[in-house]
């Protein structure tokens, strides 16, 4: 039994030592970590017409703040181009006359037709009956010296509502703002 006591009591005593001899240690340590990256970028679209027969002129842009960017880009009409074509597709099909007319649309070329002496046509008419017919229905005047580059003499002034609108702008089925705007149309 002695034995056993003795066993026992150096189990107890080793096991003493040994807690004795661990250390108990303790580190606290905190970090922070800052993450800094550049805003997205806002990146315009890019538009491109592919062939050189499409009467469209492109636009794009873009903004970036640091919280919102926006991007857009879209096409606008050309109206004088697609006047050019078509009026050189109807010149190409024989129909000369209507591809002047077609011309005629344009403020500038109506200018220049009348001081070359060679008014647009009008109803089929053209020379001096369709001078007759733009002078008829007020468009110009007998009095009207049209200048060089558009530059027209002061024309005598005109009754707001006068027949020029009443019969042109109800056969007219356009868009075009010029022709509207020629025609008195509202």
């Amino acid at each position: 039994m002695k034995k056993v006591l003795v066993s026992i009591a150096m189990i107890v005593a080793a096991s003493s030592v040994y807690a004795q001899t661990v250390i108990d240690t303790t580190t606290k340590s905190t970090s922070t970590t800052k993450v800094e990256s550049p805003p997205p970028t806002a990146v315009a679209p890019s538009i491109t017409t592919i062939n050189n027969d499409v009467c469209a002129v492109a636009a794009s842009g873009a903004v970036q703040t640091q919280i919102l960017g926006i991007s857009m880009g879209g096409t606008m009409r050309d109206m004088n181009c697609e006047r050019i074509k078509l009026a050189k597709n109807l010149y190409d099909m024989g129909m000369k006359v209507a591809a002047v007319a077609t011309l005629c649309q344009d403020e500038r070329i109506f200018t220049a037709m009348n001081a070359a002496g060679t008014p647009c046509p009008i109803e089929g008419k053209i020379g001096t009956d369709a001078k007759d017919e733009w002078e008829k229905r007020g468009v110009t005047t007998k009095s009207s010296d049209i200048g060089f580059y558009g530059i027209s003499a002061p024309k005598q002034p005109k009754k707001p509502e006068e027949k020029k609108g009443e019969f042109l702008c109800k056969d007219y089925a356009g868009d075009d703002p010029l022709i509207k705007q020629r025609l008195g149309c509202k």
